[in-house]
């Protein structure tokens, strides 16, 4: 199994349950179908009485045509007493052709009937196991939802992805062989009174030797947990070397690594085909093994049994019942022994959806207080917060940012501008301090409530499929058009919608895609704009933008400026020039801060940034370059 390694430990959040535990958690999601539980489980002790009966038919049918009518105390014991009486009678007053007549009826009405029940269980069952594995995905996808981001920071979601769509259907599937087992094995013990009332002998027989089958049952038993556990999270490598490609497209063609990509997905997927094979090979040996067995057990049951009837033990009718009863005897045997390795591999399934949904969030709320308004003021007090890997990034950190106040944070990659905006936003648990938004502490608040009144614009804004007019709305889906219109057209009298092939109706696609990384921009404040947020956060995108496009931005974040508290990440001199204060960070710890202007003459890390990062921005920048151009040029 070396040829496995990597797919032995798992997720981070993996947990490990008991069998009684899932059984017992698999059953809380039938509590809302006890209706159709309940004539399932009628119509699966009826098909097995049916058909455990059925050989004793034959038998008994076979002994009244040998006798010629001499009776049929045997049977007797097994029919209710108006059929036994309504066949004596026939038996005598016709003979045993008759009988054998009505033996064909009652078997015809008999398959007749099992067609129907079957066909009402098989339904019910499809109906019910449907919404159980419908319910049991919406229950995985909500908890999915409800992990912080940091959860995500340490899970590939090509992996989540498998546990919502792949584990759920798989546990469905073997759900549904598990109701044909369950048939078989209500037919055993029917089956089972029957022959002990037959042959006592011929029965302990079958049942000395079911230890065997058993005991190589169990041999698999653990092998196929293992191996169906390691297949489930290769399929779930698979799935997520998909994603992340296809995500990553454009980058793989800008660089021309196509091939890298093909050859990778070929690694994880040629893992996947032999953690797969390896599952096929367990789950497919099971059946040939105590086939094996059973067919012992059948060779010895028919030469004991023809034994007996030449001794005058048995009947020929009763040889007979042996020879199918051990047929149906083992075959649910053997049907469970093959299920249970699949069982187990439903379990392994289970047990990753379970372990998403009960996976903690390293967010903790103290409290669930209702936020209705928020002013807008944020106090941080000697706060602390270090990554999983032990990376410091905030020691006693201490901020406050007045109601209604826009702060720019700058400073070089990994000084901690990004993290203060994700510990405002509670995407990451803090580990030490205290943060307060209107002196509330801000683990006290309901989170629903709270986010509502923040507008927050990644780096990388995201869009969903969908139009122009679809994606502004996501922030508060009951704006009318006519708002949402007016809003789009307070920035440059509406002249970036011009700039969209059919304005507000515009297709973004996937992602995005059809738009430039200024029109999502626009798009993601426009948003923020009809939320209207008490505390607006700004991640702002690197990439460049041209000046038509850089001045809408601008003129878009004033009008969120006017409105709410705002915590800036800059990378464009603009909008560090529109903040009324300018912090500047450096290890995660404030070391300048004041106006643009006052930073400049004190000639600090701020003027070394500047020059760095910002002056080739600056209009005196600008100038000056064109000057120098035309001189060399003359």
């Amino acid at each position: 199994m070396g040829m496995f390694r990597g797919l032995e430990q798992g997720d981070k959040y993996d947990r490990q349950y008991t069998d009684n535990y899932l059984y017992k958690r698999i059953g809380s999601y039938l509590k809302d179908f006890k209706r159709e539980a309940t004539i399932i489980v009628l119509s699966l002790t009826l098909l097995s009485f049916l058909a455990a009966f059925q050989p004793v038919w034959f038998s008994d049918a076979i002994d009244s045509l040998q006798a010629q009518g001499s009776g049929l105390a045997w049977f007797k014991f097994y029919q209710p007493p108006w059929l036994f009486q309504s066949f004596h009678q026939m038996q005598r007053a016709e003979g045993a052709p008759d009988a054998l007549v009505f033996f064909v009826i009652a078997l015809t009405v008999t398959s007749f009937i099992q067609y129907f029940v079957g066909w009402l269980r098989r339904y019910l069952t499809g109906v019910t196991l449907g919404n159980i594995v419908g319910n049991l995905r919406k229950d995985a996808f909500n908890a999915a939802l409800q992990r912080d981001l940091a959860f995500y920071d340490k899970n590939k979601s090509g992996k989540i992805v498998s546990r919502i769509t792949n584990d759920t259907q798989e546990f469905g599937d073997v759900a549904i062989i598990a109701s044909d087992v369950v048939t078989q094995m209500i037919q055993l013990v029917v089956l089972m009174v029957i022959l002990f009332r037959a042959s006592f002998g011929l029965t302990m027989l079958l049942i000395l030797s079911t230890p065997v089958t058993l005991a190589v049952s169990a041999g698999f038993r653990v092998l196929a947990r293992r191996v169906s556990r390691t297949g489930s999270r290769a399929t779930a490598n698979v799935n997520d070397s998909i994603q992340e490609s296809v995500s990553g497209i454009a980058v793989a063609k800008n660089f021309r690594r196509e091939t890298l990509l093909y050859e990778e997905f070929s690694k994880v997927n040629q893992q996947s085909f032999r953690a797969n094979m390896w599952r096929g090979l367990v789950l497919a040996a099971v059946f040939p093994v105590l086939n094996i067995v059973a067919g012992v057990v059948i060779a010895l049951v028919t030469y004991t049994g023809a034994q007996s009837v030449v001794l005058g033990q048995v009947s020929l009718g009763v040889w007979y019942l042996f020879i199918q009863g051990v047929d149906r005897f083992y075959f649910p045997i053997l049907n469970l022994s093959t299920f249970w390795s699949q069982f187990q591999q439903a379990l392994s399934s289970t047990e990753r959806i379970f372990a998403l949904i009960d996976a903690d969030n390293t967010v903790k709320q103290i409290a669930d207080d209702p936020v209705k308004s928020i002013q807008g003021r944020i106090d941080f007090e000697n706060v602390t917060f270090s990554y999983d890997d032990g990376t410091v990034v905030l020691k006693n950190f201490d901020l406050t940012i007045a109601p209604g106040e826009s702060v720019a944070f700058v400073g070089h990659t990994g000084a901690g501008k990004s993290t203060i905006a994700k510990l405002i936003t509670r995407f990451y648990e803090f580990q030490g301090g205290t943060i307060r938004v209107d002196g509330r502490d801000i683990r006290t608040l309901n989170l629903h409530d709270y986010r509502g009144k923040l507008g927050l614009v990644p780096q990388q804004p995201f869009l969903f499929s969908g139009t122009v007019l679809d994606n502004i709305r996501y922030a508060r889906p009951e704006a009318s058009d006519e708002e949402i219109n007016t809003i789009a057209h307070s920035i440059g009298n509406g002249d970036w919608l011009e700039t969209l092939p059919h304005g507000l109706l515009t297709d973004v696609g996937e992602r995005g895609a059809r738009l430039s990384m200024g029109q999502r921009q626009l798009v993601s404040l426009v948003r923020v704009l009809v939320q209207n947020p008490s505390i607006f956060i700004l991640d702002e995108a690197t990439a460049s933008v041209d000046p038509f496009t850089e001045s809408q931005i601008q003129e878009a974040l004033e009008l969120i400026l006017k409105q709410s508290s705002s915590i800036l990440i800059a990378h464009r001199l603009s909008t560090v020039r529109s903040a009324d204060r300018i912090i500047v960070l450096k290890g995660g710890e404030i070391i300048e801060q004041g106006s643009h202007e006052q930073l400049m003459t004190s000639g600090g890390h701020y003027a070394e940034l500047y020059d760095t990062y910002f002056r080739h921005q600056s209009l005196e920048y600008i100038e000056n370059s064109r000057s120098a151009f035309a001189q060399n040029a003359g």
